[in-house]
């Protein structure tokens, strides 16, 4: 990791330092990505999502995405190449979860609009934006001041944040679950709209509805709460179908989706073939 740049130096300068490295492309690549969302959403809020300016926004939002992730999986391969490490094989690369981002954002990109499907890439980038200010942004604009330390503490402490720094660490840390757990509803909601289109033989539907599977498929393997609401979601449903009013045939019908839907799962654990590599590392960035 590139060390940050001396507080002794003029902001400019060290402004001008951080912005060349590649973590600062990947800050601004998730700016850029929280931007042109919120230009949509106002463009779809207004009925306008047909407009010039909202396809644009829906465009860069992907491929801002695209060029984010892209970075994570490059540092990734460039870490374990100067480690020496072996070359991933594409089961262990799958497993990745920046590589399934990476994958669907470009499939996004170059796809027709569903707008419900920047959601989850958004509510990410609030997060990485904020821990990047706090940790980067703040600290470099306002450098705690020489012998800050609080009185008593050890000389390896660190010394204490800024109000803005520390008003981000709390959001970051009272929010971050609560909104996984929004993303995760947002993953599964984006399955059924494309399961809709798959079934009313929409445009490019049956490749987007099988290329989204197999993402949320990975999802499930990796995300708990990804897991947690489809299980919750399958409890109402059974105890919906449970009821004495509800016809056998319906109960057999879900039954058997139940039974196929198990058979898939187990059919397409990754685990299975990576033995004892695990389902690849989480996404954190």
């Amino acid at each position: 990791m590139t060390p940050p740049p001396s507080s002794n130096q003029p902001l400019f300068q060290r402004l001008l330092a951080l912005a060349r490295t590649l973590q600062f492309a990947w800050f601004a690549g998730h700016l850029t990505l929280l931007f042109a969302a919120v230009r949509y959403g106002l463009s779809y809020v207004t009925v306008n999502w047909s407009s010039a300016m909202a396809r644009v926004m829906y465009r860069t939002s992907f491929l801002s995405a695209a060029v984010t992730y892209g970075i994570v999986v490059y540092k990734g391969y460039r870490a374990r190449t100067r480690a020496g490490q072996k070359p991933q094989t594409p089961i262990q690369m799958l497993s990745d979860e920046n590589v399934q981002y990476l994958a669907m954002a470009l499939i996004w990109l170059f796809s027709r609009q569903i707008p419900v499907a920047i959601a989850s890439f958004a509510i990410y980038s609030v997060f990485h934006v904020a821990t990047y200010t706090r940790s980067n942004l703040v600290p470099l604009i306002q450098p705690p001041p020489q012998g800050s330390a609080a009185p008593g503490a050890s000389p390896s402490s660190k010394p204490p944040q800024s109000g803005i720094a520390e008003t981000l660490g709390r959001f970051v840390k009272e929010y971050y679950e609560p909104s996984m757990k929004i993303v995760a509803g947002v993953e599964i909601v984006t399955w059924f709209r494309l399961l809709l289109s798959f079934l009313t033989f929409s445009r490019g539907a049956i490749f987007l509805f099988l290329a989204y599977t197999a993402f949320l498929r990975a999802r499930y393997a990796q995300s708990p709460h990804v897991q947690n609401t489809i299980h919750q979601l399958t409890a109402r449903i059974d105890a919906t179908v449970a009821n004495q009013g509800t016809p056998p045939v319906v109960r057999q019908a879900w039954g058997t989706i139940k039974d196929v839907m198990r058979q898939a799962a187990e059919a397409t654990d990754l685990s299975r073939y990576l033995g004892q590599a695990g389902t690849g590392p989480k996404k954190a960035q």
